[in-house]
């Protein structure tokens, strides 16, 4: 596709896809709901393309995607995670709050929301129809296929909605679109796909959706489904020609009747709608949504700037209150790094986002540890002085800089145009993070003089933003400290305590031993004793080494020169395989590249974690069944290399009790043996600095992956992420274990 014109880009890049406040109020108190399953939340979310949207385009961010992308919404909300979910939630609610946008009311959307619902009900059940292997592709290819009328709806306003309630003919729609914008909505949709790396075809259904019948005959599939579901969608009677299409992609020939199936598509639109207080309209078709809308900008009273400036501090503290609450909850700078990204997203159009934080022993800013920003952010290290850069000025002064603010300095520092030229924009904002009258960091923005013209009133709230990210971090880095101290403590205690024991427990036996020397002198040679006695000096003396070395607390430490883990994979089951494996009838097979796959990991932590893992998927499956075992190198997460172990099996089944187990501890006096071992996996996993995913479906088998630091880089268990379970909301593939 074409490069979009630039003024439309921009346009585009700062205008919102706004969701409906019930669905909003609904995915609140869903993530706060602990009986609420990513399922559950996938079967919200896919009601509204502007959320789909939203959660498409952060799952499938560098900072989250590893691998293929993630095309259905239930992968992208496991890669998410609920915390996540419900800051992105959180966020987009403020912004209806406070974002006071051109008037378009609930109501103008809500036909376009159900027009949505229906194309991507009707997408669903063709796709079914027509045995494509992905329906939930086709649904959300469905829901997505108008994205681009909102898109633009929102990035331009008052020009775009006449052009809308104007036009009657939807296949002239594309043409006035493309004669007064330079670009139509179709191409909007597959430009905000390709930008997420998704299938070409995926794009292709959004992108050919007002082709001619003979043109989308000569299309791949998911691109005439989406193709047939709008037109059935957009038509007052159903086609003959629409008829001997579906018959053409339906397998086997044949199918259900299309208007039972736009009748069903319907009768699910309109309880969707009901349970989130919809109105429906009487047309849902195509463009009669947009028929009445009528978009006027809103007009204000003027503000004198002491009460502009009130309002925004006022407001700004009450509305980001929320996201605060939500940070708060966050357990990793990684975590907390990737929210604030999205929230600025969100409340302040600031798409292209970077961190420096500042490092107290060296007295300097650095992005170093931090992954997914362009590389001249994890390169510098930079004093926070007045007159070296914008940013450096940010920190010193502990006010936000701005390369198009005249009254900023420096202007021009060559490090700035740097920073610029990496992010892809004209300028810099630079927002400290302060908290708790110390600098935490530098949020390094892209923007350019339009988008700093629209901010200029709210910098107020974009310096309290910087100060709820200042507090988030230093609250985990607090809590971190507090951890340490007290596993100091507890160690000290314990110290204390086992000396105690040596000492007390030492006469016994000291006693016990210069009786048993007694007894040996006084027993005639031919009692034929000696040697018992023999053996209770020799226990005598393990117990009093036993006791000895309990002030010696063992720490888990990894080899000096690393641990080839396809070596480990092998010699555990060339011990193992056969009983776990092989006398049950369970096919297994092994996949490693032939160079060595160093890791930093404890040896024996490790064996426990795969031989725990090997023995739950040993119990769930069944003979004929199978598991494959693959190690991959050059894993990257979060800026740190990593070695991947995977298991895949075929599994029936794992309840979310048993998946959950990894990642939080569990009762010994509430479980069974099987989650009691995956709560020490996941103990020893995050004692390692192992990350784990796992990610099944009912009847279709499991996947779990281990993440384990690569030997010789500056990963460790210290600094590399905590041990997380991304949990798919169907049935994980191995029984409950």
């Amino acid at each position: 596709m074409h490069k979009l014109p630039e003024p439309i880009l921009h346009a585009i890049e700062s205008g919102r896809v706004p969701s409906p406040p019930q669905l909003l109020l609904r995915l609140l108190q869903m993530v706060d709901d602990d009986q609420t399953s990513v399922g559950d939340l996938a079967k919200l979310v896919r009601q509204d393309p502007g959320l789909s949207t939203r959660v498409l385009s952060i799952a499938n961010s560098p900072a989250l995607r590893r691998g293929s992308e993630l095309r259905s919404l239930e992968n992208c909300l496991t890669a998410l995670g609920t915390r996540l979910v419900r800051s992105i939630a959180t966020c987009l609610s403020i912004q209806n709050l406070f974002e006071r946008r051109y008037g378009i009311s609930a109501a103008d959307l809500s036909g376009f929301w159900i027009h949505s619902l229906i194309v991507a009900e009707l997408s669903r059940s063709l796709a079914v129809s027509a045995n494509h292997p992905h329906p939930e592709e086709a649904y959300l290819a469905g829901l997505l296929h108008d994205i681009g009328e909102l898109i633009l709806l929102s990035a331009l306003g008052e020009p775009y909605a006449q052009l809308l309630a104007s036009t009657s003919d939807e296949d002239a729609l594309q043409a006035m679109e493309t004669a007064q914008f330079g670009v139509h909505h179709g191409e909007i949709g597959t430009w905000l796909t390709d930008k997420w790396h998704l299938d070409s075809s995926f794009a292709d259904g959004i992108l050919f959706h007002h082709a001619k019948l003979e043109e989308i005959v000569t299309a791949d599939l998911l691109p005439q489904i989406v193709w047939l579901a709008h037109a059935i969608a957009a038509s007052e009677e159903i086609a003959p020609e629409m008829v001997a299409f579906h018959q053409q992609i339906a397998n086997p020939p044949g199918g259900i009747d299309l208007e039972i199936l736009r009748q069903r598509a319907e009768t699910q639109t309109k309880q969707i709608s009901e349970a989130l207080g919809f109105t429906p309209p009487e047309k849902v078709c195509a463009l009669q949504v947009w028929k009445n809308l009528q978009v006027e900008p809103h007009q204000q009273a003027p503000e004198s700037s002491a009460e502009s400036e009130l309002s925004s501090m006022i407001g700004g503290m009450a509305l980001l209150q929320p996201l605060q609450q939500d940070l708060f909850e966050l357990e990793s700078d990684a975590e907390v790094l990737l929210s604030l990204k999205e929230s600025a997203r969100i409340l302040f159009d600031l798409n292209r986002l970077a961190f420096l934080l500042y490092s107290p022993t060296e007295k300097k800013l650095s992005g170093a540890s931090i992954g997914d920003q362009p590389a001249i952010f994890r390169q510098v290290k930079l004093h926070p002085e007045e007159h070296r850069s914008l940013v450096s000025a940010a920190a010193f002064k502990k006010k936000i800089q701005c390369s198009f603010d005249p009254q900023a300095t420096p202007q021009n520092a060559l490090i700035d145009i740097q920073f610029a030229r990496a992010l892809g924009s004209a300028g810099l904002l630079c927002i400290p993070m302060i908290g708790r009258n110390r600098i935490a960091g530098v949020m390094v923005c892209g923007l350019s003089q339009a988008q700093f013209s629209r901010l200029s009133r709210r910098l107020p709230w974009l310096l309290n933003f910087g100060r709820i990210a200042a507090i988030s971090l230093d609250s985990l880095q607090e809590a971190k400290d507090y951890r340490q101290q007290a596993e100091h403590d507890a160690a000290s205690r314990f110290n204390k305590q086992a000396r105690r024991v040596i000492h007390e427990a030492g006469n016994p036996l000291g006693i016990i031993k210069s009786y048993l020397k007694i007894l040996d002198h006084k027993l005639p040679a031919e009692a034929g004793v000696r040697q018992e006695l023999e053996v209770l000096n020799e226990e005598i003396d393990r117990v009093a080494g036993i006791v000895g070395r309990m002030n010696d607390i063992p720490k888990d430490q990894a080899p000096a020169n690393g641990l080839d883990a396809g070596e480990l994979v092998n010699e555990l089951l060339l011990l193992y395989g056969d009983a776990l494996f092989q006398a049950k009838g369970i096919k297994f097979e092994v996949s490693q590249p032939a160079e060595s796959l160093r890791v930093k990991c404890e040896r024996d932590s490790l064996k426990q974690i795969l031989l725990n893992l090997w023995k739950n998927a040993s119990e769930a499956l069944v003979s004929g069944q199978q598991i494959k075992i693959s190690l991959t190198d050059h894993v990257v997460h979060s800026g740190h290399a990593y070695i991947q172990v995977r298991m895949d099996d075929n599994g029936p089944g794992m309840s979310d009790a048993a998946m959950h187990s990894i990642h939080h501890p569990v009762d010994a006096n509430r479980t069974g043996p099987r989650g009691l071992g995956l709560s020490i996996v996941g103990t020893l996993a995050t004692r390692q600095g192992i990350p784990i995913t796992c990610r099944s479906q009912a009847g279709k088998g499991t996947s779990i992956a281990l993440l384990i630091p690569k030997f010789g880089t500056e990963s460790s268990a210290a600094d590399a992420p905590r041990s997380s379970l991304a949990v798919s909301g169907q049935a994980c593939g191995v029984t409950d274990k």
